[in-house]
Parts: C-alpha cells; structure tokens; sequence
C-alpha cells in the first residue's frame, strides 16, 4: 500500500489500534485483519464506530470467518484473503475513499491498516 503512495499506520493489538485511530492523527480507512492479539474483533469493530462513526473499516479475512462477523456486514465491508487479495483490497480502499474523503481525487490520503 505504501508504493500507492498511502501512509501506512501498524498496529501490533487492539489496545495500540483504539489508541492509533482515536487519539493519534485520526485515520480516514480503517483496514482490520482479525487477528489482533488482546481484542475480540467484534467488541474492537463496536468501541471504533462509537468513537468514530463515520471512519470506513474494512476487514480482511479469510471467508471462513465471515460468519463470525455477520453483525457488521453493515457497516464494515469485507474483502476475503485469497490468492491475490491485495489488489482487491487496494480496489476497494481506493473506492471508499474517492466516496469518503473530500478532496481523494487529487490527493493520496491516509490510510492506516494492521497486520496487512
């Protein structure tokens, strides 16, 4: 993501990705692969739309796992781990923000992500 020219921000656990996306410089996109150590996906996913609702968050998993997030395929989008995910990922990352983000069009913008 970082040769697209995004600004990539790690996060190693989930209490490192609340304080990332809260109180450090606020991301606009949100990718989450679910195996955060020290975080039940679920409850980190329900903490960020409470602090920020209008974040996008996009979780990449292996479709197996769909089921365990069927609560939030309202408001996160999924892109499934497979072969080459990543350029459907960068896709979709691409697609969010050109409708998320004012000004996308003629900027690259930040993007922060854990565990690509």
């Amino acid at each position: 993501m970082t040769a697209d020219g995004y600004r990539v921000r790690l996060a190693e656990n989930g209490r490192e990705l609340i304080k990332r996306a809260c109180h450090d410089e606020a991301p606009d996109l949100l990718i989450l692969d679910p195996d955060l150590p020290d975080a039940e996906e679920t409850d980190l996913i329900k903490k960020l739309q409470e602090r920020m609702p209008l974040m996008p968050v996009v979780i990449h998993t292996f479709i197996s796992d769909y089921a365990a997030y069927a609560e939030m395929l309202k408001t996160a989008v999924f892109v499934e781990k497979k072969g080459s995910s990543i350029e459907l990922l960068k896709q979709v990352v691409a697609d969010i923000l050109k409708t998320s983000v004012p000004g996308a069009d003629s900027i690259r913008p930040r993007l922060r992500t854990d565990q690509l």
